[in-house]
């Protein structure tokens, strides 16, 4: 060893008697001879010494441990932190590992030292029950090791409050352990971090209800999502956001709008002390859009949103975040009749509409969309006024008309009742087909209602006007059976005008069925009971028909008779004259 570190470079002794002090300061023999005994005495193995620091070699500290030997402490025996803090003087507690005689000095350890103080102060936090510092350095069967200044065990169960699902991911974690069991005899140690959590976070949860109160803006972590919502941590404290206070706007998913660890400031809207539960709101950061909305949209006005849903009965446009207004299917087009709004929008379409309506305590807009385009009905209305005639192609039939093409962009539509006067049409395919060229009367241009009416039958005079100077109450007419159905007969009267004989009208005896007397075609005179212009509709009686005539056969036969009497009165008299 350099004789340089254990005599130059050695702090000098101070003199005992002098430090103690004493009411002479000076020694006895004895009290030297028993320091000099001491100071080259060789410390026990295991024994726990202070020294002071000579020098900083560059493996070793050489340290005074007031023996005739120096002490010699290995680097590596020494946190880095203790490194750097080490300077000659400074004093330091060692435990003598042995003695080497021929180096001449004794070899130290400081790591010893350490760990018999970990043990200690992991048995008074044992005994307090305070939580120690740790870091978990590994996966094991059953759980995972945890270095505390010593390893010990943390089962499964106690690694957080909330079920792990990713074992891999712990591995690193550092935090506070509670010890659960400790045995230092056996070095056995097993710890908690979820009874640490759980105590925190109870602490923790203690300071927010105490000073939370509704209406305060809060910073909180997202810890989980649902389709409902968001639950949050407060530090400590759980609050729900649920979906409807995300945004002003919809929100089909929370995990739209945050993920899993976003920080977010949120306003604390609901707080039942009582219960510790928290409601929480991000939309109530920003002021409610539809407290100004008269001032951003007003009816007449253009704007440009984006199509969200389409529904049978029309799109949602949002035109801003909370914002939204409905294009109603009749908004779409002026002469379109659209079965499906899909036609004309999709999803995520940017569309530019027309503020029909403004309604701030529903919440509600009505938008418009035909309104950008010119109106086809105008143009109708002028090239094709009502009463006029037109000329087209038939273009569709249906059940209930012919639809015809007059060269505009609208169609006009013939309804089935009115092709014909006279002609009863079950089906218009019966008399046109497609591409057919037809006249019409307009009738009526309805753009509410969309409705273009036509009249092939209007073109000629209604066959029922004037009918009532035509047929009268009691007039005696004649017609062709055109339908026999269960309570009566139809009689053709004119071209167009029918009248009904109902079963009563029939005959003077009970008729069951009028098909057993009349049948289509059978020529039948009748009496007229009445008129109605309105509904056109003529009531008709055979019966009554029947009377009259056998009432005129009973007056021509009474004149008969009554001139035969006559007549042989008359050759009487005249016969008598002559005689």
């Amino acid at each position: 060893m350099d004789d340089r570190v254990n005599q130059t470079d050695r702090p000098p002794v101070a003199d005992d008697g002098a430090a103690a002090g004493g009411s002479t300061g000076m020694k006895s023999e004895d009290d030297f001879a028993k320091l000099y005994e001491e100071s080259i005495e060789v410390p026990e193995e295991g024994q726990i010494i202070h020294g002071v620091v000579i020098k900083v070699l560059k493996e070793y500290v050489a340290v005074d441990i007031n023996r005739k030997s120096e002490g010699m402490l290995p680097l590596s025996e020494l946190p880095p932190e203790e490194i750097a803090a080490l300077s000659p003087g400074k004093r330091i507690d060692i435990m003598v590992e042995r003695y080497d005689p021929e180096q001449g000095f004794v070899l130290l350890s400081r790591s010893k030292v350490l760990k018999i103080r970990v043990w200690d102060d992991l048995q008074k936090a044992f005994d307090d029950g305070t939580t120690v510092p740790g870091s978990i350095v590994a996966k094991v069967k059953g759980g995972f090791t945890v270095d505390i200044g010593v390893k010990a065990f943390l089962p499964g169960s106690q690694v957080d409050i909330r079920p792990v699902r990713d074992n891999e991911a712990v591995v690193g974690i550092t935090g506070n352990f509670r010890i659960l069991k400790f045995s230092r005899k056996k070095a056995n140690v097993v710890v908690s971090r979820r009874a640490a959590m759980e105590e925190e976070r109870d602490s923790q949860r203690k300071g927010i209800l105490e000073r939370i109160k509704e209406g305060d803006t809060v910073d909180a972590r997202v810890k989980n999502i649902t389709d409902y919502g968001v639950f949050m941590d407060l530090g400590g404290l759980d609050g729900l956001m649920h979906i409807t206070d995300m945004s002003y706007g919809k929100v089909t998913h929370p995990s739209d709008v945050c993920k899993v660890g976003d920080q977010l400031s949120v306003k604390v809207i609901r707080f039942d002390r009582e219960k510790g539960r928290i409601s929480l709101g991000l939309k109530q950061m920003k002021m409610d859009p539809w407290l100004d909305i008269e001032n951003r949209y007003a009816a007449g006005g253009r704007c440009r949103g984006r199509v969200t849903n389409i529904t049978k009965y029309g799109a949602f446009i949002e035109l801003e975040e909370g914002v939204e207004g409905l294009l109603h299917v009749s908004e779409m087009s002026w002469s379109k009749k659209l079965r499906d709004p899909s036609d004309v929008l999709k999803p995520g379409d940017a569309a530019e509409v027309v503020i029909l309506r403004v309604e701030k305590e529903h919440k509600k807009i009505s938008l418009g969309l035909k309104q950008l385009l010119a109106n086809p009905w105008d143009d109708l209305r002028a090239k094709h006024p009502e009463g006029s005639t037109v000329e087209g192609a038939v273009k569709n039939i249906t059940d209930f008309g012919v639809f015809v093409d007059v060269g505009c962009e609208i169609d006009g539509l013939v309804h089935v009742s009115d092709i014909s006067w006279n002609q009863r049409v079950k089906h218009p395919s019966e008399m046109f087909r497609k591409g057919d060229r037809v006249q019409a009367r307009v009738l009526k241009i309805d753009p509410d209602a969309q409705k273009f009416s036509l009249s092939i039958k209007h073109l000629t005079l209604d066959p029922w006007t004037g009918i009532e100077t035509r047929f009268k109450k009691g007039d005696a007419v004649s017609g062709k059976a055109t339908r026999v159905a269960d309570f009566g007969v139809f009689v053709e009267l004119a071209d167009g005008v029918e009248g009904l004989v109902h079963i009563s009208e029939l005959s003077r005896e009970k008729v069951d069925s009028p098909g057993s007397i009349f049948k289509a075609g059978d020529e039948v005179g009748a009496v007229v009971l009445s008129v109605d212009r309105a509904n056109k509709k003529i009531s008709l009686s055979i019966r009554a028909y029947q009377d009259d005539v056998e009432r005129r056969s009973m007056e021509t036969y009474m004149a008969a008779e009554n001139l035969t009497v006559l007549g042989e009165a008359l050759r009487a008299k005249l016969k008598i004259n002559s005689e």
